[in-house]
């Protein structure tokens, strides 16, 4: 790279996709710096996001105890907020840490503070104590998201709140209502109910999580109405206020003319790109209305040199995808070859219980006249979820029925993110039914799911 700039790589933000683009070009050989504006390395993932949420939701779970977490009613132990977010501290605190010693490691220069684009190759980095400038050969913009926050009301961290405000909850409500049923939503609605707390999820849509299989989403459903989960599909929030007190309640309007009231209001309808600070006109580069920023297939953005990976660029939005964009954006960025992110990427709900799918779900294949067979096993059919006392999950997985190759995997259930590893891997190697007819699993373990449903479907391919 030339002498002209301080570094052939600067990557704004630390989380996933900016660190491991960072670490990529160290790897390289080149010169590196990584620009955070929070004194704790790791972006929203380590921040607000990934890491605090499924901290969180293993304290409810351990907390809680696994039995009380499992079955109708209440548990009956009530933890506080403290104890719960006790331990979320503990491990953003260790991770931030585990980052900050792996970039120092591979000699990446951290720069703390607020950075924006003085031109497409100068920097300006701006902290507490004063401001730098930088120049870099080529840029990637990995600066996150943040919460939509509500329209009319203000977060005050008690009665209305986002989902980036949940590490810092005082006490926990007897009653909330969740705004918006994607995937934060659902998973902090369950997280929440599954703390003895009456929840109330309201959603313009007449169906959540709309990506994952049809049948996974109703199992979810029925599960979480079973822990006194109400559900309002196809309403809108007309109006959200704050009611004096004490104590100080959100009052929701609906557009129908409901009136909801709860001791907190979770707020969360989406996120938007934290990009309106980086100066990008100044670069060249626009970004939409949700502050997002488009790229093409090498992550690069409208200007050559710069590149953007991560929630930034919108879907998938996952951490472990947005750490593969990072790295593939270094490799591109540095005239590296590298072959694209594979498609058979796997997608992990932390809800209580959880979800996990890769590939194709039923309604998909459907519309593309895929012809398929679907092969079923059920959590209370297997040795292993007896021992686990999961008797409700749910496991299932769909094959080509000409050739016989596996098109998607689709759980619900414990271990669920951890147990659909196998079939992403039968799925990217192109095999399929016949692979696990004759494979042996471990026994007992949820792996054996992977024999019953592989024998349910071909029982049905026989006929």
């Amino acid at each position: 790279m030339s002498d002209l700039y301080d570094y052939d790589l600067v990557c704004i933000g630390s989380g996933p996709a900016g660190q491991r683009g960072a670490v990529q070009a160290a790897k390289l050989g080149r010169r590196v710096a990584i620009v955070e504006r929070r004194t704790t390395l790791g972006g929203i993932c380590v921040a607000t996001g990934t890491i605090p949420s499924k901290t969180f939701r293993e304290a409810v779970l351990s907390l809680t105890s696994a039995e009380a977490a499992s079955i109708p009613g209440r548990p009956t132990i009530r933890p506080t907020a403290q104890q719960l977010l006790a331990r979320v501290d503990e491990v953003v605190a260790r991770e931030g840490t585990v980052i900050a010693n792996q970039l120092t490691r591979n000699g990446v220069d951290v720069l703390c503070g607020d950075a924006s684009f003085i031109d497409a190759h100068r920097l300006r980095v701006g902290a507490f104590d004063g401001w730098r400038e930088i120049t870099a050969a080529n840029v990637l913009i990995a600066s996150g998201t943040r919460a939509l926050p509500p329209a009319g009301v203000e977060t005050d961290g008690e009665a209305v709140i986002t989902s980036d405000e949940i590490g810092s909850l005082k006490r926990l409500p007897r009653s909330l209502a969740v705004i918006g049923a994607g995937v934060i939503g659902i998973e902090y609605a369950s997280m929440f109910a599954a703390l003895g707390v009456d929840v109330t999820v309201v959603d313009k849509r007449e169906r959540p999580l709309e990506f994952i299989d049809a049948e996974i989403v109703d199992e979810l459903i029925h599960q979480m109405r079973r822990r006194n989960v109400s559900f309002r599909f196809g309403e809108a929030v007309r109006k959200l206020d704050v009611s004096d007190g004490p104590p100080r309640r959100a009052v929701l309007e609906l557009e129908s003319g409901k009136r909801i009231v709860a001791d907190m209001a979770l707020f969360s309808v989406g996120r938007s790109g934290a990009t309106d600070t980086l100066g990008l006109e100044n670069a060249g580069i626009k970004a939409d209305d949700r502050g997002r920023i488009a790229v093409d297939a090498q992550f690069r953005t409208s200007a050559p040199h710069i590149f953007a990976a991560g929630d930034v660029i919108g879907y998938p939005s996952l951490a472990a995808t947005s750490s593969e964009q990072g790295r593939l954006a270094a490799c591109y960025a540095l005239g590296v070859a590298a072959p694209p992110m594979s498609p058979h990427f796997p997608i992990g709900i932390y809800a209580v219980p959880e979800i996990s799918m890769v590939g194709a779900p039923e309604h998909e294949l459907t519309k593309a006249k895929v012809p398929y067979e679907v092969g079923v096993a059920r959590y209370r059919e297997i040795a292993r979820g007896q021992i686990l006392g999961d008797d409700s999950g749910f496991f299932k997985m769909l094959f080509h029925r000409e050739d016989r190759r596996l098109l998607g995997v689709h759980i619900i259930g414990t271990g669920a993110t951890e147990l659909l590893h196998i079939g992403q891997a039968v799925l990217g190697l192109g095999a399929g039914l016949d692979y696990f007819l004759t494979t042996v699993f471990n026994y007992p373990t949820l792996a054996e799911c992977y024999k019953v449903a592989a024998l349910n479907a071909a029982n049905k391919m026989s006929l």
